[in-house]
This record gives C-alpha cells, structure tokens and sequence, in this order.
C-alpha cells in the first residue's frame, strides 16, 4: 500500500526513520558502555520491539502493564518505577521486571524483602531539586512540591542496606548541558553514598536523537560516574527512540469562516494528540507555513464538542478544500500511548512504512475499542 492510501486519521511509524534513531542510540552505547533502554510511556508500539530491541538493551515501565509488555514482547533487561506501588500488583511487578525503583523510604521498607528473595535489584528514585527548564511544570520533576523522588532532607542512610542503585528524572527535551547541571547537583547532594551504589539511571527527557544535541557531552557525563565512582550507567529515553519517525495523517471534512478561515479535519488534538493542548505546542505540518507566510492561513481544529479542539494555525499556497490530506509529523511519541474516544471519537489506524516506502495497517479500530471501555 502506497503512503497516500493509507485511511485517515492514521499515525504510521517510518521503520527507516525509527532504525536512523536507534543507530544514534546505539552508538552511544558502544561508545561508553552504557545501557539505553525504552521508556515505554513515550512509544508503546510493541510490534518495533523486534528492531528496538536490536539496538537497545530493553524496556522501562511505568507499572504493572508497561512492565509484562517489555517482558513479553522484547524481552530484555526491564526496569520499572512508579510513585508508589499496590499491594495487589507489586509480586507480579517483581517477576516481570530486573530491576524495581521506589520513590520513597517507606516503599523500600514495605516491599524490599520481597525483591531481594525474587533476585532481584532495587534502587531509589533521588530528587536533586535541580530544575534545568522553564515555564513547565506540569513536566518538571523537580518542581516545587513534587512528588518525585527522595530529597536530602528526607533521606535515610540508615536504609539503604540491599540497595544497588540510584534513579534521577529532572529532564524533559532537553541537551546535556543540563544533565552535566544535575550530575553536579547529584554529587553535591548524594555523592557520599555514590560509592555505596552499582548503578545510576539517568532517567529520561535526553533528547540524544534531536540534531542539536550534543552527544559528546552525554558521553563525558556517563563516563564521570563510571570513572569516578565505578558505576553502570543506565538511560531510558523514550521521544529520543522515535523522535520525528512518525506521523498523522488527516482529511479536511469542512472548510468556513468566523473572522478566520477554519478547517475542520477528521483527528483530534483533544483525543489524538493531546500533548497539543497539555504543553501547549504547534506540531509540524508537512507542506505548511507560518501563519501569513503562505497565501492561505487556516485554524484547524477537529471535530469533537470542546471548544478548544484546535491543532493551531497554519499558511498553504492554496486553498484547503474538502478532501485534501494533510501530514503531521512527529506523532511516533506520546500519541498512541495518550489518545482517547472521548465524544465516541475512533481512534486513528495504527501502521507502518517499511524501509522499501511500502506502508501496512497493523490496526484499524472501531465501534468496540469505544464500546469495551465503558458499561
């Protein structure tokens, strides 16, 4: 199937363009040493585990489900961390997973046994109370109040017997400059008890795969913890893995105007792409222009009840009419894993583009993905 008969709405995932990313990945790996693994709760699309898993050395979870996904489906190393686990999840999360990280000293001493009779690894989830970015909170683990992680006036030394490792999460898109501000942080706060550890995870929120990125830092700061303290270094990115490989495609339903033109289009920035609206952000349109860049400039915005259903604005050389597709890119991360069929909105086909150009539908929903979920 050629890329323009796909149906719409549809995302479909470049393989070439996801297997580019990987090699990226890859190479730092090979380079340092060090293990990346998929942060699952960015790109779930486990039929690229097969690939994925050729290059990265497996999976990290956010729970329960997550961690029987990358277990049954790449089988690899899998790491999973949550705020706080259930009593009714955490044996199953335990056989599942390598290694299992608490966010807090009461979760250690509730569920620690545990992991170490399974054989298993546990680490803590460290709070460094570095924020490196602006004007985001909702994305930013070590804002104010957060509920991430253990910080050094909560920590207890007293605890840490059987602990193997350290986790920290304080970045989102964002370059290693800033990771080289939260190592220093790291160190200044729990560097004393670095020595003591195995491993640290650096969490996710690298954007190793974006063209500015400087890579080479990345690998000077992955090796200041393996030089100075001995320590396996863990990253689990999860936009880097699928970073600009996928995209959106949708028809223009109507077209009209009310003091600007609109265009109504058959996906969702509510149900389809909702990080539009949460960020917010203006994701990129294949062809289009900033507003008044192009001859003509279009609002587009889907066709669910909430007002504020709007994707963003956008120029064309022509006039959208009825029937034309457009292509939104970079709808590989944070799409599939976040969409919803609030208003009975079907969700968009799942495919693929091979690396030959030839495009296949993995999976179309329908009435009874809407139906199951309700009663």
């Amino acid at each position: 199937m050629r890329f323009e008969e796909l149906p719409t709405p549809s995302y479909v995932v470049d393989e070439a363009l996801l297997e580019k990313n990987l090699k990226i990945l890859s190479g730092v790996m090979e380079r340092t040493g060090a293990k990346i693994i998929l942060a699952q709760k960015a790109f779930s699309m486990y039929s690229m585990y097969p690939l994925i898993g050729e290059y990265l050395s497996g999976t990290a979870a956010s729970g329960l489900y997550e961690a029987k996904l990358g277990y049954e489906e790449m089988g690899k190393e899998n790491h999973v961390f949550s705020p706080a686990y259930r009593e009714d999840e955490i044996d199953e999360i335990i056989s599942y997973c390598d290694h299992i990280i608490f966010n807090s000293f009461s979760q250690v001493e509730k569920y620690r046994d545990r992991v170490l009779k399974a054989g298993k690894k546990f680490g803590l989830r460290i709070n460094p109370e570095c924020s490196t970015q602006e004007g985001h909170d909702i994305y930013n683990p070590c804002a104010v109040g957060s509920r991430f992680g253990v910080t050094r006036d909560q920590f207890r030394p007293d605890l840490l017997e059987g602990m193997t490792g350290f986790h920290f999460h304080t970045l989102c898109q964002q370059n290693s400059d800033d990771l080289a501000t939260t190592l220093d942080a790291i160190e200044e706060k729990f560097g004393e008890w670095l020595p003591q550890m195995e491993w640290i995870n650096f969490g996710g929120g690298h954007h190793i795969t974006r063209e500015d990125y400087d890579i080479p830092l990345l690998e000077d700061c992955i090796r200041r913890m393996q030089d100075k303290y001995g320590l396996k270094v863990y990253l689990e990115p999860g936009e880097a893995v699928a970073l600009n490989a996928g995209f959106l495609i949708t028809e223009v339903l109507d077209t009209m105007k009310n003091g600007i033109d609109i265009a109504i289009v058959d996906t969702s920035a509510s149900c389809h792409m909702p990080d539009v609206l949460e960020m917010p952000y203006r994701p990129p349109l294949l062809g289009s222009g900033e507003v008044g860049e192009k001859a003509y400039t279009y609002r587009l915005g889907g066709p669910t009840c909430l007002s504020g259903d709007f994707i963003g604005e956008y120029s064309f050389d022509e006039p959208l009419k009825n029937g034309d597709r457009l292509v939104f890119g970079d709808m590989a991360i944070y799409s599939m894993v976040k969409n919803t069929t609030f208003n009975g909105m079907a969700l968009p086909s799942i495919a693929v583009r091979d690396k030959d150009g030839d495009c296949r539908v993995l999976h179309k929903f329908g009435y009874e993905d809407f139906k199951m979920r309700l009663t």
